[in-house]
Formats: C-alpha cells, structure tokens, sequence
C-alpha cells in the first residue's frame, strides 16, 4: 500500500524552493540533464521511494522552523524520512529536525535527538561505550581557550579530531601527532578552525571496517563488512586513518591507492566480537532503524570501536547501499526496508 512520506533534508537551495523546483532538480539530475557527479542523497532516497510506489512530498530546509511545523501540518504525511545532516548551515544541530517530528508526534525515519547527541560527541559517547565494556582508545578532551591537559599514561601517537564533526571533517594526516608539542599545535588548530573542543585520542592501528546495521532492540541485522583499504607501499601505518580526503578526494585516493571494498575474511570469532560490539553500541547510544559502526581490527585481533554514526550516508554506490546489496537489498528495497523498520517501531503495519 502506498504512503505519504516526506522526505526533509536541509538544503542550499534558495528560500521559495518547494516541492515542484526540488521535484524538477531531482529528475534532472537523474535524467543526467545538470552535470553533477552524483544525485544528492535526499533526492536519491526520494526517487527510490518513488520507483516503489509511494507519494512523496520533498521538503527542504534553510532554518524556518515554522515552515517545517508548517508543511508537515499542511500535507499530513504518514511518515516523514529523516534526511537532516544540520540545520540552518550548522551540523551540531542535526538533532533539531528529529526533536521537532518527536514534539509533532510524527513517525519518522532514523535515530531520535539523544541518539544524534550523544553519538555526535566523541567524548561523551566513548565514555558511555568504555563503561559497557566496549575497547575504545584512551583519550583526552580541550575546550577552547585551554591548552591539552596532562596526557598521563595515553601513549603516542595520538590523533586530534574536532568534537562534533562527522564524515572525517577536520581530520587530515596533520592530525597524528607524535609528541606533546605537535599535540598543542593541532589542538589550537581544531579550536581556531572549528570553534568547538577537540579530542585526542590514542591511534590504533589495523584495518579499518565499516558496519552498517538496520533494526531495531532485539531485531538488528548486521550487513556485510566493508573496508577502507590502503596501499601499504604508499602508505605508512599512521597514515592509514579516513581523512576527509581519503574518504572523499577521488584523485587523491587513486593516487595514494585508496579504496573502499567488501572486507577481506575475517575469523569467525572475531566476525562474532564486531557483531556483538555493534549491537551493544546501538542499543546503548540510542541508535534507531539503521546506523553504522566504525571498527578497527588491531593486528593482535582486538576490536576497538572508534565511533558510532546514527546518521551514516546511504546514498547509492556508498558503504552502507553496497553493504545492503550484497546482503540481497537493491536500494529501492533497502530504502523499503528502512521504511517498514520504522513504521514497525511505531506499532503500524504497511501491507
């Protein structure tokens, strides 16, 4: 049975832009009509919504609250899909969309504001995993206007990131930093840039999975691994870390030989200590209807998480679509998927 889903997402696109202009920018980037490298995400999610059958309402915003509050009253959708990374311009307010669905009592794709908040701050949520008996690495935290604390029995190299970024911003190979000194410099440079505290935490290295999950309480599948890889030849071991330009640069990863592929076997045990990571983490740090766990496998077997994503990037041809298709999803269906996972949450039924 088809349903009224309304697809939010924060966009650069002018004020006025409603339904019918993002309708239209939509199909012309899949008709191949404007020449951009690829759909944006939310029209992606939109279009495949479309292919199954449901009647869609895209709803972009540039921080009116009442046009949100308004629209969503306007057109009654059954269930809106979440596709927010921000809002108004800034990414530490990607709760703000979900709290206003949640305060609407509206049935919604993707994890509750808690579950955004506490995910987004790696400090907070590395405490709240080290005390369920997760292996994070050992940290420390700096507000701004403060010089690194002591780092007391942290062992170098360490790795700086900003507090609440995601998709690697603020990550570069400047970030590993292998004395104290090296360690004062990168954090004021999070600070002055960023304008938010930054983290500093010890590097671990080994492979780097990723794993991308759909469900929810008892109900959560893990879909297959997947894996950025490095030349070792190009790369040394501490430079082996998902940069925004390892992640996103497409010159630059042909050139440092860097690719992101299905995950090379792993033991069955340890296969089995991901698993059992990743769904505690979700459980715990509130995640809903999909998320996605990034791991490193350490050379002696252990498994460290290094941080959990409640609002991972499902576009096509990316980590968590190739992941579902392997596991038998195409992405219409997987965005099907999503969709019945979250109205099977809200106590509804979609025949």
């Amino acid at each position: 049975m088809p349903l009224r889903i309304a697809i939010v997402f924060d966009t650069p696109y002018p004020a006025g832009w409603g339904h019918d202009e993002h309708v239209k920018q939509m199909d012309d980037e899949f008709a191949g009509r404007i020449n951009v490298p690829e759909p944006e995400m939310e029209y992606q999610v939109a279009h495949a919504l479309r292919e199954n059958g449901h009647d869609i309402h895209l709803l972009g915003l540039r921080g009116d609250l009442g046009e949100l509050i308004r629209r969503i009253q306007e057109w009654k959708p059954e269930l809106v899909f979440n596709c927010a990374e921000g809002f108004g311009g800034d990414d530490n307010l990607e709760y703000v969309v979900p709290s206003i669905l949640e305060a609407l009592g509206v049935c919604y794709v993707g994890s509750p504001p808690l579950g955004l908040m506490v995910s987004r701050n790696k400090g907070l949520s590395k405490k709240v995993l080290a005390h369920h008996g997760i292996k994070v690495p050992g940290f420390i935290t700096c507000h701004p206007g403060e010089a690194p604390p002591h780092t007391g029995d942290l062992v170098f190299p360490l790795i700086v990131k900003p507090m609440e970024t995601d998709a690697s911003t603020g990550i570069a190979q400047a970030s590993v930093v292998h004395d104290a000194e090296a360690l004062a410099e990168r954090v004021a440079f999070v600070h002055q840039q960023f304008q938010q505290p930054a983290i500093a935490e010890e590097f671990v290295e080994g492979r780097e999975l990723y794993v991308s999950i759909i469900g929810n309480r008892d109900k959560l599948e893990i879909l297959p691994l997947t894996e950025l890889v490095f030349d070792k030849e190009k790369n040394l071991p501490e430079e082996r870390i998902a940069t925004r330009a390892a992640k996103w640069h497409e010159g630059y990863r042909a050139r440092r030989g860097i690719r992101n592929q299905f995950a090379r076997p792993v033991a069955a045990q340890t296969r089995e200590t991901i698993e059992h990571i990743c769904r505690t983490a979700f459980r715990i740090l509130w995640l809903r209807d999909y998320a996605r766990c990034d791991v490193r496998l350490a050379p002696d077997g252990q498994v460290w998480l290094l941080e959990a994503n409640a609002n991972p990037y499902i576009s096509n041809g990316h980590d968590f679509a190739d992941a579902a298709e392997k596991s038998g999803l195409t992405y219409p269906a997987l965005m099907q998927r999503l969709v019945e996972t979250a109205l099977e949450r809200h106590g509804h039924t979609h025949a």
